[in-house]
């Protein structure tokens, strides 16, 4: 076996400035990255429209439309209970104040790392922090919004731009291959389509049925706006791995602070564990899995490298991403080995494939 310097030095040098260009473009990459998800699950409705003989950009204007009342309509839900549950927020605010005081103080007790600790300052000196804190986090907040709803309207606008100009997309892209092998590469490009259209789907779906058993199951213990905590655990569920966790300590947490009861807390974590069992081994594997279809290994790393890279959007965008990767690599004789790597087929327990597998290993290295 012959190692090519050239070669790696030059794969190397390509990953490492995709991943430079991925980083300083990250502002204009998130939007387009979100928007090409998003016309791939609005392309059937734009599709259909067509069908029923109304114009291109009318389709693509109503399709975006579809989605801008699904979103708002989220928005609004969410908006309404949290403004419902202002003066349970404010409470809850103070109470963990006072927890994180008497922590603090309970610690010093016992380790004494600062002398005369009074309970009653250390509380009124961390009120201080978040009042004189509060100007700056408000700007940092006005800041945060206006960058969000420029990358939402940016968002919009290449949307639009993929719904209309699919067509004209798909015939560029068929150039780059061989006049022989473009009905090849046609697939290929369907198959990309489609697993992003599986995969966000399959989450709508999932989030749907999360959110319903989540809330009706907060009904039924009894805390306070249900379906707020419920459809936001499972809308977090986006978030491969770490998602459904950091919803469900969410509702975990604001229990624990606004029941004096402790079997509240106890009951509403093993509620989401019960779900979170379901999810992972039932629902997510039925619903979601099979259209992704990439193994743990390959899952995990790309949250890792998403999140390093874009943050939370690359955490919630590398996953389908790497699904992708693998339907393209697939095609290319040279870059099958990496659709081995990131696909689900080449790590799953066969005994009798394994163990005619390492015979067959064994038998080469004795022979040679």
């Amino acid at each position: 076996m012959k190692l090519s310097f050239r070669n790696s030095f030059f794969t190397l040098a390509f990953v490492g400035l995709l991943i430079a260009f991925m980083v300083v473009a990250k502002h204009i990459l998130i939007p387009i990255g979100i928007a090409l998800l998003l016309a791939f699950i609005l392309f059937p409705i734009h599709k259909k429209l067509r069908k029923w003989g109304v114009g291109n950009i009318f389709s693509g204007f109503l399709s975006i439309l579809v989605l801008v009342i699904i979103i708002g309509g989220g928005i609004t839900f969410f908006s309404a209970e949290i403004i419902a549950l202002s003066d349970e927020i404010s409470n809850f605010g103070e109470k963990l104040s006072k927890l994180y005081a008497d922590v603090i103080f309970y610690i010093n007790q016992n380790v004494s790392l600062v002398e005369d600790l009074n309970k009653d300052q250390l509380l009124k000196d961390l009120k201080s922090w978040m009042k004189n804190s509060a100007g700056s986090l408000l700007g940092g907040t006005f800041s945060s919004t206006a960058n969000f709803f420029t990358g939402l309207v940016t968002m919009f606008i290449y949307l639009f731009l993929f719904l209309i100009y699919h067509e004209g997309l798909v015939r560029a892209f068929l150039k780059f291959s061989p006049s022989e092998k473009r009905g090849q590469f046609f697939e290929m490009l369907k198959g990309v389509q489609q697993v992003g259209q599986k995969y966000l789907s399959g989450m709508l779906i999932l989030i749907v049925i999360l959110g319903t058993v989540n809330s009706v199951g907060l009904w039924i213990i009894g805390i306070d706006s249900p379906f707020l905590f419920g459809f936001l655990a499972a809308s977090l569920s986006i978030i491969p791995f770490i998602g459904t966790t950091l919803g469900a300590s969410i509702p975990v947490l604001y229990a624990f602070m606004s029941h004096d009861q402790l079997w509240v807390p106890l009951a509403v974590a093993i509620l989401f564990w019960v779900i979170q069992i379901l999810e992972s081994n039932f629902l997510n594997p039925k619903i979601v899995g099979n259209s992704v279809n990439v193994n743990a290994f390959a899952a995990i790393l790309s949250l890792i490298i998403g999140a390093a890279i874009w943050g939370v959007a690359g955490m919630v965008l590398f996953l389908p991403f790497a699904a992708m990767l693998k339907v393209v690599c697939e095609e290319y004789e040279s870059l099958q080995p990496v659709a081995l790597l990131i696909g689900n087929k080449n790590f799953q327990d066969d005994t009798s494939n394994k163990k005619s597998w390492f015979k067959k290993l064994k038998e080469k290295f004795t022979s040679n």
